[in-house]
């Protein structure tokens, strides 16, 4: 065996010495930690204040541990549901449009997910170390995640990277997640009924949440560093796109310049980034995504105010309540159909 080898053979050793040890730790961590079912069917944990899905706590460990962030990253940050896959494309198109041509833009043969991977969904899930050098076909580097504000690595909080965040009304949020959840799980199990549904979420128990507390915590963040964190309201985005992106390029460092404007840059990022042409591409139609998950589960309706297809009036009257409850005092709105004026806003 010649030195080459040998070297290989060590670091191999090394590796998996340091693997079967966090495994170990990681097994020894979750004894402790409050534990519910999800709606898919799975386990919850409950981790640092959010409730995390069993197959990605111990990625989402490794990410928060490991994760080196350079000043130059952007970072997609939601809540499951929430505008992910749109936000992911829009990001995408606007940060890096001056280095494909427009013609040949990657949306065409790659799916969103593909494109900005997800830290505890894709990069962490398989690997507790995995090699970010090479992972961005593009500069500056772009991920995402569904991690609450609290729990990102230290690395993210303190450098000058970017993050761009979405929130969605919670009516529409929980309806979409419901509807995906019952396609995720089990064949052999009964889909969680859409009052069970509705239980647990009142109650803060859905992956990655108590979702007002991951809104909140992205929000309050970007009211004390706006030029950090750049807010977005996944109804104000369906109402006036090519505004909100020209805002998201301008957070982004790429402003679009009057020539753009004037042959329409802005307008075909809005065209190619729109939920019904995303929908309707080919390789959005076909394939799984890293988890297993297939990619025409990404994209139902992408409406606003489908909830009242599905909510009960004592539900409504609920969630309006416990909206009002949860943003009193805030300065966030929700806006919750798109027919009318109908906002919950903080008192």
């Amino acid at each position: 065996m010649d030195t080459a080898e040998i070297s290989k053979a060590r670091m191999v050793s090394k590796s998996h010495d340091v693997e079967s040890s966090w495994d170990d730790e990681f097994k020894k961590l979750v004894q402790n930690f409050p534990k519910e079912r999800s709606w898919a069917g799975s386990n919850l944990y409950f981790y640092q204040g959010f409730w995390c899905p069993s197959l990605v706590l111990k990625a989402f460990i490794s990410f928060q541990k490991h994760f080196q962030a350079f000043n130059s990253d952007v970072i997609v940050a939601t809540f499951p549901k929430c505008g992910t896959t749109w936000l992911k494309a829009l990001t995408f198109s606007t940060l890096y449009r001056n280095q494909f041509p427009w013609d040949e833009n990657p949306l065409l043969t790659f799916g969103p997910h593909q494109l900005v991977r997800f830290f505890e969904y894709d990069l962490y899930l398989n690997n507790p170390f995995p090699d970010l050098q090479n992972v961005c076909a593009y500069q500056p580097r772009l991920f995402s995640t569904h991690a609450p504000y609290a729990t990102l690595p230290t690395s993210i909080k303190d450098s000058g990277c970017k993050i761009v965040y979405i929130c969605r009304n919670p009516m529409d949020m929980f309806i979409s997640l419901w509807l995906f959840a019952a396609k995720l799980r089990d064949k052999n199990r009964e889909s969680l009924s859409l009052d069970e549904a509705f239980d647990k979420f009142y109650h803060g128990i859905s992956a990655h949440g108590p979702f007002f507390d991951h809104v909140l915590g992205y929000w309050k963040a970007s009211q004390e560093n706006p030029n950090k964190i750049l807010f977005l309201n996944f109804e104000d985005l369906k109402e006036d796109m090519d505004s909100h992106l020209k805002n998201l390029a301008m957070f982004l460092g790429v402003p679009f310049t009057d020539d753009e404007e004037t042959q329409g840059v802005v307008e075909k990022i809005s065209k190619i980034c729109s939920f019904e042409n995303l929908k309707e591409l080919e390789v959005n139609k076909k394939g799984v995504h890293t988890t297993g998950i297939p990619h025409t589960h990404f994209f139902r309706k992408g409406e606003v105010g489908d909830w009242s297809n599905y909510l009960t009036p004592f539900m409504i009257e609920c969630l309006e309540k416990l909206i009002q409850e949860k943003l009193n005092g805030s300065g966030l709105t929700f806006k919750l159909s798109s027919k009318t004026s109908n906002n919950i806003a903080s008192p």
